[in-house]
């Protein structure tokens, strides 16, 4: 029921790619909503701290997922999935985490580029290394943006691979990270 079985995926799994993806998609909005704001907002400095925090948390996710996936069998793919789908899935994944941890070290460099940690929600600091090469805020900043569109358009092409799964082939793809396995 937790753990994962070659046949399906257990509630932690479930749980942790949903929350990701939640996560994904509400700090994408969140960083596209505030780059228009004010300085005169009232969210000016209220939303770049929720941004940051999230970020952080999905981080720690990000890492405790991977961790779990270790340690987890995978699930094998269904019987009628060809050789193709089964590396375009695969490196798909991979790509997805690249991206996440590229995300992250790019928001984390703009962060921390005037030499200030970041505060999680008040609850701990994320120490700053500091500017660590000239422009760092503007470049980082640049990377992070591009990478974000990116892994924003890669998710709805997972999502769309998900559904194809589901409606055109009519396999279980989709329904494992749904449902609960009962081992």
């Amino acid at each position: 029921m937790f753990r994962n079985t070659s046949s399906g995926y257990g509630i932690v799994s479930i749980i942790v790619h949903w929350i990701s993806a939640l996560a994904v998609i509400g700090i994408f909005c969140l960083g596209f909503w505030m780059v228009d704001l004010t300085y005169y907002s009232a969210w000016y400095k209220t939303a770049p701290d929720i941004h940051k925090s999230l970020g952080v948390l999905l981080f720690i996710l990000t890492v405790l997922r991977l961790v779990w996936r270790w340690v987890n069998p995978q699930p094998k793919s269904a019987p009628s999935h060809k050789m193709w789908e089964k590396k375009a899935s695969h490196y798909t994944h991979l790509l997805i985490y690249i991206l996440l941890f590229a995300i992250m070290g790019s928001g984390y460099l703009i962060s921390t580029a005037d030499n200030r940690g970041i505060w999680v929600f008040d609850w701990f600091e994320l120490a700053s290394l500091g500017q660590l090469f000239n422009d760092q805020a503007d470049i980082a900043g640049l990377i992070h943006q591009v990478l974000a569109y990116s892994l924003i358009g890669l998710a709805c092409i997972h999502g769309l691979g998900a559904l194809k799964h589901h409606f055109l082939d009519r396999d279980n793809t989709l329904t494992r990270m749904l449902k609960i396995t009962s081992k």
